[in-house]
């Protein structure tokens, strides 16, 4: 579950497999695109220079997303280790790069291959696109197919050693994050927290990064950027943005339904199918039972793959946790429980902090909110201009702004809502801002919000196309991405039930949330409202959750995570969630804000973490894990010094040492997109 969804450019989009010629053809939706007519090198520049004009428009006004069940049977097939089925020590010659094309799809089991300068495995695994009739002959509707790209971190020891103790999948969430760009990110991490003696797997669910067919509800990076230029603003910016707002969604929801509607993919996109592929994945590794970490929306994946598959579930850790209830029937109440609290730390450790570790400090806690209220309220009338040939934050310093900028209370709301879900981080980042709004300077805002982001480019007509070139469809290029906000809301709306909310229904729905959440509730509205004009249902009929959903027992009991205050996904959610599991516990990360435990390092939790999946061991009653750090708090000089010297690290890199090393590292990773 993610906030500011921020989307990548939109270069490249629907690919079908020509099975008599065993290549890709480029879908209508990717023929239009601006790209389209230019050769290969052309392309891939553009591509980049889109990306760039993209994601600094979308840091500016992006729209928040939070960030699932039938009975199906599975085919017999025999397990097959296919873990190190290559030669280990082949290595790729200098200079060649990468690409996902290189590997020919295939069906189970998989076929892993180098990747990444040897440093992971991939493999592109062929599976049907309708799991209910996944024996249909590929010249019938129900025939598609989806190719899933899947990335491994292997072990540090060879699957024929007695300590190997087989793969680990992980989801980062989303729904639409990309298991690709997170474990090249940050899989080192959570492999030493669970051991390295584990090989840790993850992939891109159907429509997201570099499998096919992509989720792209635009016909072209350009049609994007000018939609999210028309953005009204989070609901209570004025008087009547809140019907904006369902107008705008139902819009979007046309756009996508109808450039979608011949792939059949958002028939097949909901958690159902991802379920459904995660078996399969597992499978095709020669895996009976699954061990499994999921983040966010990965706990409404696991805890959808544990009711479908029980008796399949060996290891099972659900972190930061969606109210499966909640999520189903599509209501959006109870994310919003703790919201405030997490806002209100903000105040509280700024104020203790003091002045020289907090820039927007003042003499209480309540001080400090009334200050950013009149900033807020200043803001709703006197947008901060920053002018035309004021230095750009920019890789080159000496880059002014093109246009004129404006920072506006919808950009601020923004900001305030990310900065909840990473606290520890954020906080002394956001703090810095505020206090340079109050003296009228809004370049530390846009120094913040691009700092992770590419440059701007310097002309306006870079997505122009250049009808002298040849005409020629460009190569199939893999499409790497933190997560695409268009598949957020395709397996959100497939998985809930139908909006059937007018405008005035989601203007009280709106109220309701600002009266639970000050802090964000402006912001959060709107997560719900993306499904407002769908029309089409997932095939896959999931069932009634609430009478599916009881005394469900598992091979293994799942351990659920939570921090004691979560910005999106309450403690009380992970407790609900468990009630509906035999045996299962609740880790609780007390004195800890933000979202999934991860945001607040806990070395306490690694190590349960850890003996979880080494051992299986259980709290015997619901147990808690005190956080490592506070909000503003000077811990981090400290913290870098004792994870540089604690010398307790062993040559496995397994030792509390490492683990330490891990866990802090992970809470300083900055994410855009307001998840890890």
């Amino acid at each position: 579950m993610n906030s500011l969804e921020v989307p990548a450019a939109s270069t490249n989009t629907m690919y079908r497999k020509l099975q008599d010629e065993g290549q890709y053809r480029v879908s209508s939706i990717s023929e239009r695109h601006c790209w389209h007519r230019i050769t290969h090198p052309r392309a891939t520049k553009i591509a980049w220079s889109c990306t760039a004009i993209v994601l600094a428009t979308l840091a500016l006004l992006s729209l928040p997303d939070l960030s699932s069940l039938a009975w199906t049977t599975s085919p017999k097939r025999p397990y097959i280790n296919t873990l190190y089925f290559f030669d280990k020590d082949r290595k790729k010659e200098p200079g060649d790069e990468f690409n996902w094309a290189d590997i020919t799809p295939s069906p189970p089991p998989i076929q892993w291959q180098p990747c990444y300068d040897n440093e992971f495995d991939c493999a592109r695994l062929d599976l049907p696109m309708d799991w209910q009739q996944a024996e249909a002959t590929n010249d019938s509707a129900s025939g598609r197919r989806v190719i899933l790209a899947i990335i491994r971190l292997r072990a540090t020891v060879p699957s024929n050693n007695s300590d190997y103790r087989g793969p680990i999948i992980f989801n980062p969430g989303g729904p639409g994050g990309s298991g690709i760009w997170s474990l090249r990110d940050h899989g080192r991490d959570l492999q030493t927290i669970v051991g390295t003696n584990h090989d840790i797997v993850s992939w891109d669910p159907r429509g997201v990064g570099a499998s096919i067919p992509r989720i792209d509800c635009w016909a072209s990076t350009q049609d994007r950027v000018y939609w999210d230029l028309q953005d009204p603003g989070v609901i209570d910016a004025h008087e009547g943005t809140v019907y904006d707002a369902y107008a705008r969604a139902a819009a979007y929801s046309l756009v996508c339904e109808r450039n979608l509607e011949a792939s059949g993919i958002l028939e097949h996109s909901s958690t159902l199918y991802h379920a459904r592929d995660l078996l399969a994945i597992l499978e095709g590794m020669g895996e009976e039972k699954l061990k499994y970490w999921g983040f966010s929306y990965g706990t409404v994946l696991g805890g959808t793959f544990a009711v479908m598959y029980p008796d399949r579930v060996e290891r099972m850790v659900n972190d930061g946790n969606v109210d499966y209830e909640e999520w189903h029937n599509g209501t959006y109440i109870n994310f919003l429980h703790d919201t405030d609290k997490v806002m209100e730390a903000f105040y509280t450790f700024c104020h203790s902090a003091g002045p020289d570790r907090c820039s927007f400090h003042a003499s209480s806690p309540h001080a400090i909110k009334s200050r950013l209220d009149a900033l807020l309220t200043k803001l709703r009338t006197h947008p901060i201009i920053i002018p035309l040939g004021q230095q750009s934050p920019s890789s080159d310093p000496t880059e002014p702004f093109h246009v004129p900028s404006l920072v506006t209370y919808s950009h601020i709301r923004r900001m305030l809502s990310t900065a909840l879900y990473q606290p520890i981080l954020r906080f002394p980042q956001i703090a810095r801002v505020l206090a340079s709004l109050e003296a009228g300077d809004a370049l530390p805002y846009h120094q913040y919000t691009l700092s992770d982001i590419p440059p701007l480019p310097s002309s306006p007509t870079t997505c122009q196309a250049d009808d002298t070139e040849p005409i020629q469809p460009p190569p199939f290029i893999p499409f790497e991405e933190e997560s695409n906000p268009d598949v957020s809301s395709a397996v959100m709306c497939s998985d809930a039930a139908p909006f059937t909310s007018s405008p005035h229904d989601f203007a009280q729905y709106a109220k309701q949330l600002l009266n639970i959440s000050s802090a964000a509730g402006a912001v959060q509205a709107s997560f719900r409202l993306s499904c407002a004009g769908r029309t089409i249902r997932p095939r896959w009929q999931p069932l009634n959750f609430t009478s599916a959903f009881e005394d469900v027992a598992t091979a293994h009991p799942v351990l659920f995570i939570n921090n004691e205050f979560d910005n999106v996904t309450p403690l009380v959610s992970a407790r609900k969630n468990a009630k509906g599991f035999k045996g299962a516990k609740v880790l609780v990360q007390r004195g800890s804000w933000g979202h999934t435990s991860l945001a607040s390092p806990s070395f306490c939790m690694a190590k349960v973490v850890r003996k979880y999946f080494r051992e299986g061991e259980m709290p015997e009653e619901e147990e808690e894990c005190w956080g490592d750090q506070v909000p503003f708090g000077d811990e981090d000089a400290d913290m870098e010094k004792r994870v540089e010297g604690s010398g307790e690290g062993d040559a496995g890199g397994d030792g509390d040492g490492e683990l330490r090393r891990a866990v802090w590292r992970l809470s300083r990773r900055r994410s855009i997109f307001g998840r890890l």
